[in-house]
């Protein structure tokens, strides 16, 4: 399990993933890629959990983004519903390939600049192989993913402090299973009206 911090402001938003991925079948470890951007509507996508159903969404949000009526906030409306919808196949796949179904679980963020409401908007998902449909939530100031190590952690936005507190969560992943599971380096989507920056913050 890996990283997902989001920093919500009117103004910004900010959201931060580690990029240690790990291959399901062979356990090989390389570099993942765990948010990417709708540049025309200034939007970030990002996930813990299932890099393959991550890559599925994004393809489904990004063909929904060419439609002449595209909203981001139809897009974070509909979301959860497209997630349960395309939930059953990967479960499929991944009891053909003999994964336990434990291990199927999903944490997205879509957020960006709402020109409807003039600030940051950003909504979290979740979903698992229990059954229940995709949990949604519309994010008022943030979230932190795990949230255990940084209970006494102030909120910011400062590269340094976004970089430590992805530090103090990996330690706390790993210790926690007893092997690698968050880990290389800190990647982090800067959003704000008209402009979208990603910067790699470090190792942690």
């Amino acid at each position: 399990m890996s990283i997902l911090n989001v920093l919500l402001r009117p103004d910004k938003l900010l959201v931060a993933v580690d990029t240690l991925a790990q291959d399901a079948h062979t356990g090989q470890q390389s570099q993942g890629a765990k948010l990417l951007l709708i540049p025309q509507y200034n939007l970030v996508l990002a996930c813990r959990g299932s890099a393959q159903f991550f890559l599925r969404i994004y393809e489904l949000c990004l063909q929904a983004s060419f439609r002449a009526d595209f909203t981001m906030e139809q897009l974070m409306a509909e979301l959860g519903l497209v997630i349960d919808k395309v939930w059953p196949a990967y479960v499929e796949a991944a009891d053909r390939a003999g994964l336990p179904r434990s291990d199927l679980h999903t944490e997205l963020v879509l957020g960006g600049w709402s020109p409807k409401n003039g600030r940051m908007m950003a909504t979290a998902y979740a979903k698992d192989a229990g059954g229940a449909a995709a949990v949604v939530q519309v994010l008022a100031g943030g979230l932190a993913s795990p949230g255990e190590p940084l209970r006494c952690r102030l909120e910011s936005l400062e590269p340094v402090d976004v970089l430590e507190a992805g530090r103090l969560q990996a330690e706390f992943l790993n210790r926690a299973s007893g092997r690698e599971v968050a880990g290389g380096r800190l990647i982090a989507a800067s959003i704000a009206r008209g402009r979208a920056e990603v910067q790699d913050l470090g190792e942690i």
